[in-house]
């Protein structure tokens, strides 16, 4: 392999692994600054004890998601100096955006954050939490514009060298592609967290622990999934129609459609082949396809022959791709009305065989999210900025041996880092929730002093009623 290939499998590998920690950081900071705004609205202690626990999860997520973040810049400078000459008045600017904007707010309120509960009052722990949010999805919006312009690029123009100047900022960041990317992109965090909160406290139930916090956050978990799986979907079908507005052949590549067509199929199942330009073992629906892309059963979705057999992606890295993501959004959709099933019925809490599938399913988020990545990158090729910088022309002059053992060191590092952070966080999920209480402050004005203490009793939706008196 080449330089070429070496540089993309390195940059694949290391952005597929950081990608995790933001997915896991952006859902848990705004799961964690509601659970905050739950205790500090009812004094009930269960919420501070699942914001403990969670708090203490994003802490290890966000280390591991700066860590590899960092690694990030410094490899699109050695091994992707032609890109980085190329876009640098454009996305160098985006970035400092981000850090200024974003990681700036989550570094002076992550320590309060992490380390104030109990030390400053619960407003203030709560306006970090927030703060520590709306830094995490700020960061998002940065990159994510950033990305859209290499995706659909806009508001820059290449000069006689091959470098874009700027003409219009808005431009710049808004680009068609933008909107649809950004909130499918936070809508998948969402839904990825509101899972993995779901797998552990199905653990916790299942092993009969927790009886106050595990029965909430498995609630709470159910609700959101029950919320987010449908609407990630809807968002999914907009930003595939402005993908086949924007960029056809990459949508092409994911249906595995190679000539263009009217009343296209939805291919179930096949293996595109390349070279004779056609898929093998097909399995299709009529129409389907220009039904969900175009609303119309007799919608034109163009194939891959519209362009040159050069400019098109690797077709089977896309279209299996775009599989894998599909089946696991359907899968968590059947988790989440299958839970509102069971809740209907009275059967949330106490059905063996549904935790041990909330269990199960508990990393798909991330297998969507990783799914999802590769098509969107993948798809794009063989450009780096679509449709103006190619890939072969945005790699640093480099030898394939200096980029095989950059790569090697990066795979042991990276996954004894993932070993580690997996034995801290499975130990904080075999200890689970520490279990605190009653409240220790004065009840809040309002609240029923004269309620019952809490028992051990497992309410019957400790979330659906989460009423003011902790004992109520």
């Amino acid at each position: 392999m080449d330089a070429v290939i070496l540089s993309r499998l390195q940059f694949a590998f290391t952005i597929g692994y950081h990608i995790l920690w933001p997915t896991l950081t952006i859902g848990l900071a705004c799961f964690i600054t509601w659970l905050s705004a739950l205790w500090w609205r009812t004094g009930q202690t269960v919420y501070r004890d699942l914001m403990r626990f969670w708090t203490r999860l994003f802490g290890m997520g966000f280390a591991m998601g700066v860590i590899t973040g960092i690694v990030l810049s410094y490899q699109i400078g050695t091994n992707w100096g032609g890109y980085s000459r190329s876009v640098g008045y454009v996305l160098g600017p985006l970035f400092m955006y981000e850090v200024l904007t974003a990681f700036f707010l989550e570094a002076g309120f992550i320590g309060i954050m992490l380390f104030g509960e109990g030390r400053v009052s619960q407003g203030l722990h709560f306006f970090a939490c927030f703060m520590v949010a709306l830094g995490s999805l700020l960061s998002s919006v940065w990159i994510i514009a950033a990305n859209s312009w290499m995706q659909t690029p806009a508001g820059a123009i290449a000069d006689a060298d091959g470098i874009f100047r700027v003409v219009d900022w808005w431009a710049v960041i808004f680009t068609p592609s933008f909107p649809y990317r950004v909130l499918h992109m936070v809508g998948a965090s969402f839904l990825t967290v509101s899972i993995v909160v779901a797998g552990v406290s199905a653990f916790h139930l299942w092993q009969g622990r927790h009886p106050d916090a595990a029965p909430l956050g498995f609630s709470m978990a159910m609700w959101a999934a029950l919320v987010m799986a449908p609407t990630q979907m809807v968002l999914g079908d907009f930003q595939g129609r402005n993908t086949r507005l924007f960029q056809p052949i990459k949508v092409a590549a994911m249906e595995g459609l190679w000539d263009t067509t009217r009343g296209a199929p939805m291919v179930l199942f096949a293996w595109p082949d390349m070279e004779p330009q056609t898929n093998r073992l097909e399995i299709a629906i009529p129409r389907l396809a220009s039904l969900y892309l175009t609303h119309s059963w007799d919608g034109e979705i163009q194939g891959l022959k519209a362009v040159a057999q050069a400019d098109q992606p690797y077709v089977p890295l896309v279209f299996f791709a775009f599989r894998i993501m599909v089946g696991v959004a359907l899968i968590l959709l059947a988790i989440a009305v299958t839970g509102a099933f069971l809740r209907w019925h009275g059967r949330l809490y106490d059905t063996p065989w549904f935790q041990k599938v909330a269990m199960a399913v508990t990393p798909l988020g991330f297998v969507a999210v990783l799914a999802g990545w590769t098509v969107t990158e993948a798809g794009r090729q063989p450009f780096v900025v679509y449709g103006h910088l190619r890939t072969a022309d945005a790699v640093s002059p480099i030898s394939a041996g200096a980029v095989t053992s950059s790569l090697l060191l990066f795979f042991v590092v990276y996954n004894v880092l993932l070993l580690a952070f997996v034995w801290f966080a499975a130990r904080a999920v075999l200890k689970g929730p520490a279990r605190t209480g009653m409240a220790e402050q004065s009840p809040k004005p309002g609240l029923d002093r004269a309620a019952p203490a809490v028992t051990g009793a497992r309410p019957a939706d400790p979330y659906i009623r989460p009423l003011p008196s902790p004992g109520e």
